[in-house]
């Protein structure tokens, strides 16, 4: 696993804890389990406060976690020098194949495309057992 670093751009902010939306999904509790250009995984957890009454994830929680991962993905292309400062979601496209359940499941972050001023990113979530649960597409603006 690795940790996050405070001064090293790859790591986005939500990450750290203090962000609204990193903090909303507790992102601050994510395991990192890999980390390379244009791709990231990583162990999440489902806190109790976005679970549905059936204890699934609320599907309008779903979101976060695709922002989240995509700008971690998007993060992955820049070194410190060209650090990407934030970037906006221009389309998101979220499908739903299983409840996503707790306490933890897995996330992955793949950059499809990285064009001049947006890239294409798919976020992956499966549980624990690798059965697919959720994937997306988005398409980020960048900006440094």
């Amino acid at each position: 696993m690795t940790e996050p670093v405070k001064d090293d751009p790859a790591h986005p902010i939500f990450l750290q804890g203090g962000h609204n939306a990193g903090d909303l999904v507790e992102a601050h509790r994510w395991k990192i389990l890999r980390q390379e250009l244009g791709l990231v995984e990583v162990d999440a957890h489902l806190p109790d406060h976005l679970r549905n009454p059936r204890d699934q994830l609320f599907g309008g929680f779903t979101g976060v976690y695709v922002d989240m991962i995509s700008i971690y993905t998007a993060r992955t292309l820049f070194d410190a020098k060209n650090a990407l400062q934030w970037s906006a979601t221009v389309n998101m496209r979220i499908d739903y194949f299983a409840p996503v359940l707790g306490p933890r499941f897995l996330l992955k972050g793949e950059l499809i495309k990285d064009g001049r001023s947006t890239c294409l990113v798919a976020t992956h979530f499966n549980d624990m057992q690798g059965n697919k649960l959720v994937y997306a597409i988005t398409t980020l603006r960048k900006s440094k």
